[in-house]
């Protein structure tokens, strides 16, 4: 399988850097994680979104898309639990 890049939103890359940075290195390894794999093992697909996919990363949650022809996994959004879905 070939590896993905990984890119960010201007608005998950600043959600990112408001995080205390032990949080925000967890999370960024998760990330670089989908670059080999973009649909681990405890991902979910969105619903009523057709191409959003979901991981947990502790108390926060990383919604990406998957872009398999071009080989990108965009990040859209990186947010805590209690926020991520309003």
């Amino acid at each position: 399988m070939a590896e993905y890049s990984v890119v960010f939103a201007r608005s998950a890359r600043r959600e990112l850097e408001q995080l205390e940075a032990r949080v925000a290195r967890r999370i960024i390894a998760r990330i670089e994680a989908l670059a080999s794999n973009p649909r681990p093992h405890g991902c979910a697909k969105l619903q009523g979104a057709d191409d959003l996919w979901r991981i947990r990363v502790g108390d926060y949650r990383v919604i990406y898309s998957v872009d398999d022809d071009g080989h990108i996994v965009d990040v859209v959004v990186v947010r805590h639990r209690g926020d991520v879905y309003r």
